[in-house]
């Protein structure tokens, strides 16, 4: 079990990124408002200040005033009403030289005005922001016109700080806005980082490296083929054992299992919705032992995993074994027989009948080395000839007869007897079974092999119950066996003998043997020479 990390977990590492991110931009908007803000209420001052101004200017009452001896006197009164009543900062009336009427301090009056005059003086009206008397101001400059010409001059202007008071005025809602933003960004970081803690476990980031570098290692260095399925039978992982088995290349992730061009009964296994337990495939010349089973996480199904074993080498070398485990068998059976047989002679010899001694012994020795004699003078391959006699023994001690017919196999050593082995020693053992089930009546068995030409033909049939028609369709699918599973799957003999047939470019076929059960018929050709044993 991985130990938890003492540092923060990356769901945690991103949730403070995330929550920083959203300062950093809350932050640059309250900014980007603040000086929008700004601009826009510069603009309407300005654009107040040009509206109020025109006003004044249109008043007919400004141009009587200057045509009067006392302009200011008349003016002043007027221009305090207006910047009062319209909550401006100055409202100054001046000749179209820029000598002023009016002003909010009555000092100024009859000063120069502080600001550009020269297109107002053309007839033009414009806005602007001028530092004046009365500090940084937005200002608007219109003309007075009588006939045609300019007689004064109207400014109205704004200061800077009103507008800087009316900003800070709108600020609260503006901060509001940006706290509700704020808050927002930190419950959807906390919901992003609850949901990333549950699904990265709460690791931390060099756990996840680790964890990720040491499962890569594992999943590319096992003998074991491991495939990873979804629910919807598509590939999420497999190993490169995995690969190799299958017989796939390239990247198969992501790909539907039944598009990888496996073998249709294989495939079936892998998209099936139930669990598989040490089922026998073959594919291509290898024997695969196949296991799937469903995962599941917190209740949350995830899929199937696939693990693949190659039972190719392990099962002919069990085949094999078996093969010499049976000849020792019988050899240990035959050597109690034979001192339970030289105490009876014995004993005969003691009481002094030799002639009953000397009978009994030849007797029962004769059908054994009858047998014996014609399957070592035939066999020249020590290995096969073992075979033969350990399952005829085994047979025997079934009750089931082993007739060993024409066993043509000479010694030049042109097949493997390893081949032969897995050939014959489990047809011969599937057909005992056979014979075995059949409750009473004849029960044997009979093995013939013969050489045609360069070809070896082996003929094993029984006098068991047969296969049915359909039967015989299925046979060699998928290591197909009419007896029940095992503990280490089933059909595996009949699958060896095909996978051996198969590589060999033989033939297999199944018929109805004379004895009245299955006969199946072998005819494969010699071993190449650099595979030869």
């Amino acid at each position: 079990m991985a130990t938890r990390s003492r540092g923060p977990t990356v769901a945690g590492q991103i949730m403070v990124l995330q929550l920083a991110a959203a300062l950093v931009v809350i932050g640059l908007a309250a900014g980007f408002g603040y000086v929008d803000a700004r601009l826009d209420a510069e603009q309407s001052a300005g654009d107040r200040a040009l509206a109020i101004a025109r006003s004044v200017a249109d008043s007919p009452e400004i141009v009587r005033a200057i045509d009067a001896e006392d302009p200011p006197a008349t003016l002043q009164p007027y221009a305090e009403r207006v910047r009062r009543d319209t909550e401006t900062d100055f409202v100054v009336i001046m000749t179209p030289d820029g000598i002023r009427y009016t002003h909010p301090n009555p000092a100024n009056i009859g000063q120069r005005f502080l600001g550009t005059i020269e297109p107002a003086r053309q007839g033009r009206s414009h806005v602007e922001q001028y530092a004046g008397t009365l500090g940084p101001s937005m200002r608007a400059v219109v003309p007075v016109t009588a006939d045609d010409r300019v007689v004064a001059l109207v400014s109205v202007g704004i200061t800077i700080a009103r507008i800087d008071a009316a900003v800070l005025r709108s600020l609260p809602a503006l901060a509001g806005a940006m706290g509700i933003a704020l808050l927002i960004g930190v419950i959807g970081a906390a919901a992003i980082g609850r949901r990333l803690r549950r699904q990265t476990h709460g690791l931390g980031p060099a756990e996840l490296s680790r964890m990720y570098e040491y499962y890569d290692a594992v999943l590319h260095s096992i003998r074991e083929g491991l495939i990873l399925l979804d629910g919807t039978g598509r590939v999420r992982l497999a190993n490169d054992e995995a690969l190799r088995l299958f017989g796939l290349s390239g990247d198969v992730s992501g790909r539907p299992i039944g598009e990888l061009g496996l073998p249709e009964t294989l495939t079936e296994s892998l998209m099936g919705d139930d669990q598989v337990l040490d089922e026998v495939q073959l594919v291509g010349d290898r024997l695969l032992v196949l296991n799937r089973r469903p995962t599941t996480i917190e209740g949350r199904s995830l899929g199937f995993v696939v693990t693949v074993r190659d039972h190719t080498e392990l099962q002919a070398i069990a085949t094999e074994l078996d093969a010499v485990r049976g000849m020792a068998d019988s050899l240990r059976a035959q050597s109690h027989e034979a001192a339970n047989r030289l105490h009876t002679v014995v004993s005969l010899i003691e009481m002094g009948r030799a002639d009953e001694a000397i009978a009994f012994a030849t007797a029962e020795l004769e059908l054994a080395q009858r047998l014996t004699d014609r399957v070592v003078g035939q066999v020249d391959d020590p290995v096969v000839a073992a075979l033969l006699l350990g399952k005829a023994e085994q047979a025997a001690e079934r009750g089931i007869e082993l007739i060993i017919g024409a066993a043509d196999v000479v010694g030049d050593h042109r097949f493997q007897s390893r081949d032969l082995i897995t050939m014959i020693g489990n047809l011969i053992d599937n057909a005992v079974d056979a014979a075995a089930s059949r409750p009473d009546g004849i029960r044997q068995v009979r093995v013939e092999i013969t050489l045609c030409g360069e070809s070896l033909r082996i003929v094993v049939g029984d006098s068991g119950p047969g296969l049915s028609a359909a039967a015989r369709l299925h046979a060699f699918d998928r290591g197909w066996s009419s007896k029940p599973a095992g503990a280490h799957g089933r059909g595996i003999g009949l699958a060896l003998v095909v996978q051996t047939v198969r590589r060999l470019s033989g033939r297999l076929d199944v018929g109805r043997s004379d004895l009245g059960g299955a006969e199946f018929v072998i005819m494969v050709e010699p071993a190449p020479e650099g595979a030869r044993s």
